[in-house]
């Protein structure tokens, strides 16, 4: 996932292999595998690529080691991983531990609203992984319409789906070509452990 991220950034930029590898100090052999996923990158390696590629190096580190599943390669989704954006907090209400099985969580957002009950219910803590790949039936953060929204991601034969668990919220129909962001995946809630 990190590589094909990676290839997505530097063309949308209009940078070529060449001038990554000149302005990284990495061989452009050595790029051309990373990029196909053929090899990772050291961190070292990666902090340079971001700084070239003009992109926040955590947002880049969050995919590291994560793959994407065939339907979620057949969608693009790496099209709507919000590589270049971080989500806005109003407030910090405090500090919650974060247990063991939730290691890789980036945050914990408290859930506001009853659109994912029975699954996360409104005033627990839901932990969330950035920029990590969904596969079908996760639970995942996202940006859609200038808001942001946890639903379950549901991959169909011809469409994506932002499905509540609640019935009473409506499912969003998506394509590759819709304006949304997947900002990350929900772990689980603080009433998990």
């Amino acid at each position: 996932m990190l590589g094909e991220l990676i290839f997505k950034i530097r063309t949308s930029k209009n940078i070529t292999k060449a001038t990554l590898s000149h302005e990284t100090g990495v061989d452009a052999g050595h790029i051309s595998h990373i990029e196909k996923g053929e090899r990772t990158p050291s961190h070292k390696v990666l902090k340079k690529i971001a700084s070239v590629l003009d992109v926040p190096y955590q947002q880049l580190m969050y995919t590291y080691d994560k793959e994407l599943s065939e339907d979620a390669k057949n969608y693009k989704l790496t099209s709507h991983i919000a590589y270049n954006s971080i989500p806005a907090v109003s407030s910090i209400e405090d500090l919650i531990i974060c247990p063991t099985k939730f290691g890789s969580a980036s945050i914990a957002l408290a859930i506001d609203d009853t659109s994912m009950e029975p699954s996360l219910l409104q005033g627990t803590y839901a932990y969330v992984e950035f920029n990590s790949p969904l596969n079908n039936k996760d639970i995942g953060l996202f940006y859609y319409n200038n808001k942001l929204l946890i639903r379950r991601f549901i991959i169909r034969k011809n469409s994506l789906l932002l499905k509540a668990d609640n019935d009473s919220f409506p499912d969003i129909k998506l394509s590759e070509n819709d304006n949304f962001y997947i900002v990350g995946k929900i772990l689980g809630t603080n009433d998990d452990f």
